[in-house]
């Protein structure tokens, strides 16, 4: 069974219409275009190809629309991770690349996974990535009014006809945040996936890690829990503290769980639900 979801981060768009709208519609293509591909390749390569796809919107907060840290730097976060071979990679901070995916996919045939900052930058440029500066007009406007955001990551998870679970997240970060911080998306707590599950988590990414949300929901399902109830009892627990994130999700069976805590606004997903695509929006 081929199964696919999405998502563009997370926040709130009382008021925005336009901006809902574009988020939908960019949702859509996305999801029909790499949908087409999961039918031929691979839950990785389609994952790979989908958040290249995101990455390259600058309507999302990942790759090229980056939001700049308090410095005036992009720095950039992604990570994959292979539910079958429980393999996970990614960049933490890396900068002024197109795709920082297919670092966090290049990293995944290394035997050290996970490299962050400079040394992150200087392993691309040693294997052929070309210099980009992912900022844009609006977000550089962005940061000369100060403004900062909470959310901002875009993830798919995704089941191939093999039965293959991949899990895949970019994020541009927060906007004026401390130089370097490290977000939840290139680690196990915003991201992963194992033969039974994938997760991949937007929000407040100190509360995601603070409750090691994707690794703890997909244990659960290992541990005979459905996902429903993985997902729900980990936000139920969030809730306790107030925290604001959502999540994306699927498991082995192609059932497929959106979820957020009560304080966040919205997740921006997407899926098909049999009938048609479901997003955010409809």
């Amino acid at each position: 069974m081929l199964q696919l979801v999405i998502h563009g981060g997370a926040g709130s768009l009382e008021g925005k219409t336009a901006e809902a709208q574009n988020i939908h519609q960019s949702l859509c293509r996305i999801w029909e275009e790499t949908f087409e591909l999961l039918k031929k390749k691979t839950a990785e390569e389609a994952v790979i190809h989908g958040i290249r796809l995101l990455e390259d919107d600058p309507v999302f907060n990942a790759g090229t629309g980056s939001k700049l840290q308090a410095d005036g730097e992009v720095r950039m976060s992604a990570a994959l991770m292979d539910g079958v071979k429980n393999r996970f990679s990614g960049v933490i901070n890396v900068q002024n690349i197109r795709f920082p995916i297919e670092a966090a996919a290049l990293l995944s045939k290394e035997k050290n996974k996970v490299l962050s900052a400079d040394q992150a930058t200087e392993f691309c440029r040693k294997h052929g990535f070309d210099e980009h500066d992912p900022v844009t007009p609006a977000r550089l406007q962005e940061y000369e009014q100060k403004c900062s955001g909470i959310h901002g990551t875009v993830g798919i998870v995704a089941l191939d006809k093999k039965g293959s679970i991949i899990a895949g997240t970019s994020t541009g970060g927060i906007g004026h945040e401390i130089p370097g911080r490290v977000s939840d998306s290139p680690t196990v707590a915003g991201t992963y996936a194992s033969s039974k599950a994938g997760v991949s988590c937007t929000g407040v990414g100190e509360q995601i890690t603070q409750q090691a949300a994707a690794a703890k929901i997909v244990t659960r399902v290992e541990d005979g829990m459905s996902l429903h109830e993985a997902v729900s009892k980990t936000l139920m627990e969030s809730n306790n503290f107030n925290y604001s994130f959502g999540l994306i999700s699927l498991d082995a069976n192609g059932q497929i769980e959106v979820g957020k805590t009560a304080a966040l606004g919205e997740v921006y997903y997407a899926y098909h639900n049999g009938e048609g695509i479901e997003t955010f929006y409809n």
